[in-house]
Order: C-alpha cells, then sequence, then structure tokens
C-alpha cells in the first residue's frame, strides 16, 4: 500500500494503513462507552438526549424482548423508521441477539416493499406508525408474520410531546390502531427495562445489515455487511475527519437516511468509533428544520448530497445570517456528482469546507474521498481511504490494468467489502472477482492516484443522491394505455446532480399530457423515481438489435439544452 501514488497526499495524520482492525462489533463499542463515559450524550434528538448509558440499558431491553417472541440468531428483521432514537436502538437490539438488521426506504410503494421484504426474507418490521398500513398492505404477499410499532413522540422532549400529541399525532396519520397480534415498541422495552444484555455470542463475521442496491442488474438485491465491516468503514472515517475534528467533542449530524450505507456505515460507523454525539434528523428535506437544528446544537460535520448544499445555500435564513451554518466545519457530499460551482458558492457563504466522496453500497464505504486539508482537484471525487485499492482496467476484458490517465473500468479492494449478494451467488460472483469489487463506473487515475469518474457502465440513475433504475420506470411507464414506447435515462440537472427523464412515444392518435403521465407513475413509483423530466418523441434511438440506446437519449438532450 506504501507505494501507491494518493499515500502522499494523505492530511498529516493521517496513516497509510490502520491494520489490525480490531476483531469487535459496534455493541461492542456501545458496551464500553456506556461504563466508560455512561453520562455523556451518544445522540441528541428533537431537544432530548440519549446518553451512552441510555443507549445500552434501552437496547438490552428491547434485545431480551425479542427474544420473548422467538426471534434468533440469522432472523432478518426490517426497518422502517426515520432517523430516530428508536432506529439506533432497535439496530442494537438487533445485534445483541445476533439478527440482522434490514434498513428500508419508507418512501417505498407497497409493491415496491412487498419485493424487499420478500428479498430479504424479513419475518418481522419495526415500523413508524405513519407506514404502519402500508406494511399491512403488503403484509399477505410477504412471510411476514408480525408487525412492532413506533411513535416518533417516544423520545421527544416532554414539551415537544405534548405539543405533537395535540396538533399533530391525528392530524398527520401518526395515531394509529393496531391489529391482533401487532406490538408497540416502547411497551416492548417498557416491559424488559433493567434485564441484562442477552448472553449471545456475536462475531465481527456474522452478518450485521442488509442494504439493498440494484448491483450490476438493476434488481434490488441485498447486500451482506458484517459487524467488522463496519468497523473498518467507521474506522476509516474517522480517522480522515480526525484532522479537523476534537474526537468526542465535535457533534456530527445524521441527516442522511440511515436506510442508505452513506449515513448507516460511514457517518454513524464514524461518530460510534470516535465518540462522537450524533444529532438525529428525521426529515432532511424540511430545510427551516434542518437550519434551526444546525443552528440548536451547532454541529461540525454535516454530511449531504449536492441537491442539499445548494438548497441551504439558498435558504433565506442562511442568506441572511452569514453565521447560520458557522459552526461546520466539514461538510460531506456524496452519491451523486457535485458540481465545482456548488462547492465554491456553499464554502463562500458558509466558511466551512466541503469534500467529495464516492462508494458503492458493496464497498460498504470502502471510500474515495477529498483529502480535507490538502489538494483538491477540480473533477476529482478524491483519493482511496486507508486500505482502499482502485485500479482501472480495461471496461470489455475486465483484467488488463489500464495507464495512467486512460479510461476503464473502476474496480475495488478493501477489506470492508460486502460479504455477498444474499442468497444471490451468480450475482455475487459477477461482482466480487479475486478479492476485486466490480464498480461498472468508468473513470481514470491521475499521476497522483486522484479518481476521476466520467460515466458509469451501468445505467443507474442518481437524483440527490437516490438510486434509479431505468428499467423500473420504464416498466411502469409502459402499462400506460396511450403509451407505444418508452425510454428513460440520468440527464444532467443543475439541482439534483441527475435527473430522470422519460422519452415517450405515444400511440397512434393518443393524447397524453405530461401532468398526466407524473401523476400515473406515482400510484406504482416512489416519489424519487417519478421522471422530473419528459419529452414526446416520434421514435427512439435504437441498435441494430432493436435496443434503446440509452446514452444518445443523453447526448441528445445535452446537445438541445446547450
Amino acid at each position: 500500500m506504501a507505494a501507491e501514488p494518493w499515500i502522499k497526499h494523505y492530511d498529516r495524520g493521517v496513516p497509510s494503513t490502520l491494520q489490525p482492525y480490531p476483531d469487535h462489533t459496534v455493541v461492542d463499542i456501545v458496551s464500553k462507552r456506556a461504563v466508560e463515559i455512561p453520562d455523556t450524550p451518544a445522540l441528541y434528538f428533537k431537544g432530548s438526549t440519549v446518553t451512552w448509558h441510555d443507549l445500552e440499558r434501552l437496547s438490552n431491553a428491547l434485545a431480551q424482548a425479542f427474544l420473548k417472541e422467538g426471534l434468533k440468531k440469522g432472523d432478518r428483521i426490517a426497518l422502517l423508521l426515520p432517523n430516530s432514537p428508536q432506529m439506533i436502538i432497535s439496530e442494537l437490539a438487533i445485534w445483541k441477539i445476533g439478527a440482522v438488521a434490514v434498513p428500508m426506504n419508507p418512501l417505498y410503494t407497497e409493491h415496491e416493499l412487498a419485493y424487499a421484504l420478500n428479498e430479504c426474507g424479513a419475518e418481522v418490521a419495526i415500523v413508524l406508525t405513519p407506514f404502519y398500513s402500508k406494511i399491512k398492505s403488503a403484509q399477505s404477499s410477504t412471510g411476514l408474520r408480525k408487525v412492532i410499532a413506533s411513535s416518533i413522540k417516544e423520545y421527544l422532549s416532554p414539551l415537544k410531546k405534548v405539543l405533537f400529541s395535540l396538533l399533530k399525532e391525528k392530524k398527520e396519520g401518526h395515531s394509529v390502531t393496531l391489529d391482533e397480534g401487532d406490538l408497540r415498541l416502547d411497551a416492548l422495552i417498557r416491559a424488559n427495562i433493567g434485564l441484562p444484555g442477552p448472553d449471545i455470542t456475536v462475531l465481527a463475521s456474522d452478518p450485521a445489515l442488509f442494504l439493498f442496491s440494484g448491483g450490476t442488474t438493476g434488481m434490488p438485491k441485498c447486500a451482506v455487511c458484517t459487524h467488522k465491516s463496519m468497523v473498518i468503514s467507521g474506522t476509516q472515517i474517522a480517522r480522515w475527519f480526525s484532522v479537523v475534528l476534537d474526537r468526542g467533542n465535535d457533534i456530527v449530524m445524521l441527516n442522511m437516511p440511515l436506510f442508505h450505507v452513506y449515513a448507516q456505515v460511514g457517518i454513524l460507523g464514524a461518530a460510534l468509533v470516535d465518540e462522537y454525539p450524533a444529532v438525529l434528523v428525521p426529515n432532511p428535506r424540511d430545510l427551516d428544520d434542518l437550519v434551526a437544528t444546525i443552528r440548536k446544537y451547532k454541529p461540525s460535520v454535516l454530511p449531504g448530497v449536492p441537491t442539499l448544499f445548494t438548497a441551504l445555500a439558498n435558504h433565506p435564513r442562511v442568506r441572511k445570517d452569514s453565521k447560520a451554518l458557522g459552526s461546520l466545519k466539514l461538510c460531506v457530499s456524496g452519491a451523486a456528482p457535485l458540481l465545482l460551482q456548488t462547492k465554491k458558492r456553499f464554502e463562500e457563504l458558509t466558511g466551512g469546507r466541503i469534500i467529495d466522496a464516492y462508494a458503492l453500497t458493496e464497498s460498504m464505504i470502502g471510500a474515495v474521498l477529498t483529502p480535507v486539508l490538502g489538494t483538491y482537484k477540480e473533477g476529482s471525487v478524491g483519493i482511496p481511504a486507508p486500505d482502499v485499492e482502485i485500479k482501472i482496467v480495461d471496461q470489455e476484458k475486465g483484467g488488463d490494468e489500464m495507464p495512467v490517465n486512460e479510461v476503464g473500468e473502476v474496480i475495488m479492494r478493501a477489506p470492508q467489502l460486502m460479504k455477498e449478494y444474499w442468497n444471490r451467488p451468480d450475482e455475487t460472483g459477477t461482482a466480487i472477482r479475486d478479492g476485486w469489487l466490480y464498480t461498472g463506473d468508468l473513470g481514470y487515475l491521475d499521476d497522483d492516484g486522484y479518481l476521476f469518474i466520467i460515466d458509469r457502465k451501468k445505467d443507474v440513475i442518481k437524483p440527490g443522491g437516490f438510486q434509479v433504475w431505468p428499467r423500473d420506470v420504464e416498466e411502469v411507464i409502459a402499462l400506460h394505455p396511450d403509451v407505444c414506447e418508452v425510454g428513460v435515462a440520468g440527464v444532467p440537472d443543475d439541482y439534483q446532480g441527475e435527473a430522470v427523464k422519460a422519452w415517450v412515444v405515444l400511440r397512434q392518435g393518443a393524447k397524453l399530457g405530461v401532468g398526466e403521465l407524473k401523476e400515473f407513475c406515482k400510484k406504482e413509483l416512489a416519489a424519487y423515481k417519478v421522471p422530473k423530466y419528459v419529452a414526446f418523441t416520434s421514435e427512439l434511438p435504437k441498435s441494430l438489435v432493436g435496443k434503446v440506446l440509452r446514452r444518445k437519449l443523453v447526448e441528445q438532450h445535452c446537445a438541445e439544452a446547450s
């Protein structure tokens, strides 16, 4: 590793390797903190504080409740929860019995939710009350046998809890009546409070998380993350941040959704490893609340995607008060391309610094990052973190390494790569070969080892950091009776970084408006998958075998836009 060209560009204090990594779990870390610094805040949430002792005590109680409900090591438990104390407590309890946490996107439609539940094989789900009816509607077509519901108000401060009960609980769908056999999360914890943690051996090599990814086929699959992978990634990110942060004192924002590898493994992992208190934000799209939360808690680290930094730079309170975000020492932009204009504008406005980052769900945040204090290169996503290796190989053959500055497929090797795709050995063998993860992305390394991503070998679209597969959208649009053909691709967008666009050929004599088509899509697709742009056309560019050429569509769009 020492010979790699990127090592010499590490910030001072970041080692070239962090081997050997400790052979323990996140559960071990929390238990140790609960003994060493029991009354120190671990989480902040809406005016309330959860200490390390609280995390240990509450997760012990819930773990015992899980055992009494017949859950056991290896079981998968789905989570439809926003960033909240109950999300973290539930995960710790799941891990304490040796089970696997499966965070899911609450924006999933009923159809998407049923697919995800069947793919992971979850028999129990923990959900926020507004999502209870949706998961119950999907339950009959899955193996789900029990639902545990939680109200967002359970960990609000006393005043906010009262106001929530009076003003929002019924109005916003938080008050629900449970079906027979379903349970309340807070009741399970209360019934077992004071009990010790389960006497179950959980190894660092055991699965901890299933995180959904489309991989190279577009069909959502469960990427398996082990306990050790979480600790490795958290350690790497924590060391990268340590050049500007004060361990145990600086506060980290957990505003990115925990169903995504970015927040779950990268940011939460780093916060746990280096004792950073974390501020949980349940709805990062509520910018007024996000800005108010930053002003209240004065965090040092804000993770996000380019759309968030653009929106914050345009927020009236931020534009009016240059100190509104003045506590931020470091912002991390990931999951989508960061435009140089966005970076410059945000840094000038706040005085903070944005670093770019690149990783995949399958890499479990085996990350490439811009040095925090060192050289930034326009267009580059940065350099590999300690113990992460990047190579560029011939995109057709997949084996021959490409020379410096020549484009090929980006492949990655790191100690925390996913263990496998759950129950999908063929797809696993395609993605990981001889220890290297084939990313499907095209790029090049320069003489200094900086990585430049120029295109995607795969067709995934990333609007605002979400992951959208064109085929998912195409299949829904094709169901409309007025549609003859459709092609979907990602196009450059100043706000989202990349936006979903659909090109539609109508049946002869049919008349269909853009608004009508979008409403049709909203019935079957999560909001972020609905095309932002729709173009009606007489024909689609195709290959000789009849395959729609998505790249040609994007080229046409860019030519018209310019």
